[in-house]
């Protein structure tokens, strides 16, 4: 009796996969025809959802360990459980096929959405991400172009690599704010440098300064801070708190209130993003410009000393106290310098003082303590 004829098809036809090469699924793998893998191919590519290929895959996984074909199916079952957001299970799988030395542009962009979907901080997830330009320019190079591939499918294809490789940018930039070190933040973002030189400057500059913020290691943060400006005059966050750190360290007191001063002109101008209800934006707006009082009010309290004109300073701190509501803990501040304020005039004003400096105390914030010694000196004066 003669024995049945097998023969190999690439996985990319089986598979009915597209040509683009930095979409390749399983690439140089094959599946010989009427075998195991075959059949389960076949079920794969004519299930109607990815439940029914995961269920598909898990048999097979279980009834064929030995195959050759497991890193595939492993890749495959990364792809179907991203589709159903059960992201926990995509990450396992695909993580053991980078434990067995498996991968490519498919696998690490699947695994770079798992991450993202489960909020996922580890060093695997961040090492797929500066892996990936070095796979995914492998990939898109000349040298793995397929026999055969038309020429618009290549430029496709080169396409589909720029926007993979954005696609790893995103994910970096979604999980580095996860990171709560902020020296594990800084030594990330050297390496995302190193591994994505053309990425977008302003967004690497602004993670270094909350990085470096985190860090309380505020000189460098403002340095990060003011490229962020140079890059965006108008990003009315940065402007903010860097005039804010500007008033707190007692430098640059003239471009910190620049800086505030442009913020109250800005945010009244800023659009309600998407998602975000009308009273919380009007609330988030009303912070901004109250710190941005604040900052100038400070400012001007320290030039009192010299002027002996504390009135500019009163009047922001009563500005600003009255927008913070949203932020109690600037509320408390902005509370406290005003009943220092009061109480700097001459003659002091014990009353207006005693009265800012009693909210204060009754705010939990990081002036509460001095709002109380200071309260106590005022009643005694009084």
């Amino acid at each position: 009796m003669r024995k049945p004829f097998h023969f190999v098809l690439p996985l990319a036809i089986a598979c009915l996969a597209s040509p683009l090469a930095a979409q390749t699924v399983c690439p140089g793998a094959n599946v010989i025809v009427n075998s195991p893998e075959d059949a389960l191919m076949l079920k794969v590519n004519g299930a109607d959802n990815p439940q029914d290929q995961v269920a598909a895959l898990d048999q097979f996984i279980q009834s064929n360990a030995d195959s050759k074909f497991i890193p595939c199916a492993y890749e495959y079952e990364t792809m179907a459980n991203v589709k159903l957001n059960q992201f926990d299970k995509a990450i396992e799988y695909g993580e053991k096929d980078l434990a067995a030395n498996y991968k490519n542009v498919n696998l690490m962009v699947n695994l770079a959405k798992a991450y993202v979907g489960a909020v996922k901080i580890t060093d695997t997830a961040f090492n797929v991400i500066m892996q990936a330009p070095d796979q995914i320019k492998a990939e898109a190079s000349a040298a793995s172009r397929p026999a055969g591939i038309s020429d618009a499918d290549w430029r496709k294809s080169q396409e589909a690599a720029k926007d993979d490789l954005a696609y790893m940018e995103y994910a970096f930039f979604n999980l580095l704010p996860r990171v709560s070190d902020a020296a594990k933040r800084v030594t990330l973002l050297g390496q995302f440098e190193k591994a994505y030189p053309d990425a977008d400057a302003k967004q690497v500059n602004y993670q270094y300064y909350l990085a470096y913020t985190l860090a309380n290691q505020s000189e460098k943060a403002d340095a990060y801070g003011e490229k962020v400006i140079a890059a965006d005059p108008n990003d009315a966050e940065v402007l903010n708190r860097v005039a804010f750190d500007y008033a707190n360290r007692r430098i640059n007191l003239d471009k910190a209130a620049q800086y505030a001063k442009k913020v109250t002109t800005l945010v009244p101008a800023l659009k309600k993003p998407d998602g975000v209800a009308d009273g919380q934006f009007k609330t988030d707006q009303n912070n901004m410009v109250g710190m941005a009082h604040l900052t100038m009010g400070y400012v001007d309290f320290q030039r009192a000393g010299k002027t002996r004109r504390v009135a500019p300073a009163i009047e922001e701190f009563k500005t600003a106290s009255g927008l913070l509501g949203g932020n109690p803990q600037l509320k408390g501040g902005a509370l406290f310098y005003l009943g220092s304020a009061y109480e700097f005039e001459f003659p002091p004003n014990h009353h207006a003082a005693a009265e800012a400096l009693s909210q204060s105390a009754g705010i939990a914030s990081p002036w509460q303590a001095q709002a109380r010694t200071l309260l106590a000196r005022v009643k005694a004066a009084k």
